[in-house]
């Protein structure tokens, strides 16, 4: 089934000038009716699988790969928690590479490759790199942004200051922040038949002002007295 079909519609007062009439109304689907994944299953241990997304593969393909059916790449999204695909999903290597040029580059078709290149490696930040003393132990963890001119005591030569800094470009960077995006969760297949019956229990209307049936409700004409 695809999102959309399974979500209950709305209908709401014509904002447009070409309406009929004063009680003219626009339907829609209301994107704003969530869902919440029974208390009884909100283990991530219990329903959901770690999965590392790789090269290539996109939320349909992968649906297509777990539960059967492409259009099944919303329940993908949903277990992952993404909501904008283009931001948070990961870029193929090539769509991250033009991402990188793009971003950095001020004009990317006036640029020469020597230009791309000299942007794409400049310094983005600098981390600093593992520490240990003589005897094993952690005097400095690596990953930490710091100054370029950042120094600590030489563990084993008081007299001494290390400077353990590393330059991370604008390339690695980015590819940091891409590859922080293939780990995920996904939900277990076996879970799936029950999924799509509390999503389909949960897609309905209950009585109210607005409602019309279990699959409509309508908010109030404002221009009608």
């Amino acid at each position: 089934m695809g999102y959309f079909r399974e979500i209950p519609d709305i209908e709401y007062q014509s904002p447009f000038n070409s309406r009929i009439s004063d009680s003219s109304y626009v339907l829609a689907k209301n994107i704003f009716k969530k869902m919440k994944i029974r208390d009884d299953l909100q283990d991530v241990f219990t329903i959901f699988n770690k999965y590392v997304i790789r090269e290539g593969q996109r939320p349909d393909t992968l649906a297509e790969a777990l539960y059967g059916k492409s259009d099944l790449d919303w329940i993908i999204l949903i277990s992952a928690g993404i909501i904008n695909v283009r931001d948070e999903w990961p870029m193929s290597d090539h769509e991250l590479y033009e991402y990188v040029v793009n971003k950095y580059t001020t004009n990317r078709l006036e640029s020469t490759e020597l230009e791309i290149q000299q942007a794409i490696s400049a310094v983005h930040h600098y981390e600093t790199t593992e520490v240990k003393d003589d005897q094993g132990r952690l005097i400095l963890p690596k990953g930490k942004i710091v100054d370029s001119d950042f120094s600590i005591p030489n563990p084993s030569n008081k007299t001494l200051n290390l400077n353990p800094v590393t330059t991370v470009t604008n390339y690695e960077y980015e590819i940091i922040v891409n590859e922080a995006k293939r780990e995920i969760f996904l939900l277990k297949p076996s879970y799936l038949q029950q999924f799509l019956l509390d999503f389909r229990q949960q897609m309905v209307y209950t009585k109210s002002s607005e409602f019309v049936n279990s699959r409509l409700i309508r908010t109030e004409n404002t221009r009608i007295q």
